[in-house]
């Protein structure tokens, strides 16, 4: 029996082993605070191209955000069939609902992690957005796919899953609470948190919505699924506006000893907490910056826009 859970263990390693490297890659961000001509908002989206594939990765916090701006920005959302939701939050969950029916031959499966549909219990009642509106979606012809370890859900893009909570980064607002899978009321630390990476021949490309698990223990266990390669660009929500210098210099050692080289921080992540991590790991404007509604980057570096 040791034996076997061993070797369940060690799967995803090996299945990460045989796969390819991304050749090609784009990231462009498609809903956060900032922005130029775009709608800005308090939330996150962002569709991620990569070797002829795309995947929507989280959808915004209002219904038309993401639709109008991939529209200014001459992106077609038709024919994408996947959609990646980092965890259950409508600032990430949101647009979903707006986008299949404007979109119906897109957004056929739903990767979400173990938990999203947690209740969570408020003064407003026990649901949430995701949760309130999951037979909605699933009648709209939405397939949600648990995952709960390590998947490749698309060739050479993979979800962290699940994620653990090695260092006490406790980027949640430890106020809220769940009904976990025993039925016990317990603090809800976003457990479904999940974050997509890929393999490039320059190193590890990670991007996250929030990063409620802590970026830090991302990193980290994307290092134990993916060792002895550099995790090089990050770029998304990473819940660092609230930390304290020293919290920050510590995150910042620790993303340069994961080889960290290029940040774009957008999001939840903070201005000054991304300047700060900037300054902290002596990286150039052209290597970290805030990112805003158009942002992108590519294999070839980062592209800020207007708001550069």
């Amino acid at each position: 029996m040791k034996k076997l859970i061993l070797l369940l263990l060690f799967i995803p390693l090996l299945s990460f082993g045989q796969n390819s490297k991304i050749k090609d890659f784009k990231i462009t961000i498609l809903s956060t605070m900032l922005s130029d001509t775009h709608i800005g908002e308090w939330g996150f989206s962002a569709i991620i191209e990569a070797d002829g594939q795309r995947i929507l990765f989280d959808t915004g916090s209002r219904e038309k955000t993401v639709i109008q701006n991939a529209k200014e920005l001459k992106i077609n959302l038709d024919n994408i069939d996947n959609v990646f939701l980092s965890h259950n939050h409508k600032d990430h969950t949101g647009g979903l609902i707006n986008l299949k029916l404007n979109h119906p031959t897109s957004f056929s499966n739903a990767h979400i992690g173990e938990g999203i549909f947690y209740s969570r219990p408020n003064s407003k009642g026990n649901d949430h957005y995701i949760l309130n509106n999951k037979n909605t979606l699933e009648e709209l012809g939405i397939n949600f796919k648990t995952h709960q370890s390590p998947s490749q859900i698309m060739p050479g893009l993979w979800t962290t899953g699940q994620i653990p909570r090695k260092y006490d980064e406790k980027n949640w607002s430890e106020l809220g609470k769940m009904v976990d899978s025993n039925g016990n009321k317990v603090e809800d630390t976003i457990p479904e948190d999940q974050s997509l990476f890929f393999d490039t021949d320059n190193g590890i490309v990670l991007i996250s919505g929030c990063g409620h698990a802590g970026l830090v223990n991302t990193l980290d266990y994307v290092q134990k699924i993916i060792p002895n390669r550099p995790i090089y660009k990050i770029i998304g929500g990473f819940h660092l506006l609230n930390l304290s210098q020293n919290k920050l210099e510590w995150t910042a050692k620790m993303m340069e000893e994961s080889g960290v080289r290029f940040f774009v921080g957008a999001h939840c992540t903070g201005i000054n907490s991304t300047y700060s991590i900037r300054n902290f790991m002596n990286l150039s404007p052209k290597n970290a910056l805030v990112g805003s509604v158009g942002t992108y980057i590519t294999n070839k570096g980062i592209f800020p826009g207007y708001m550069e």
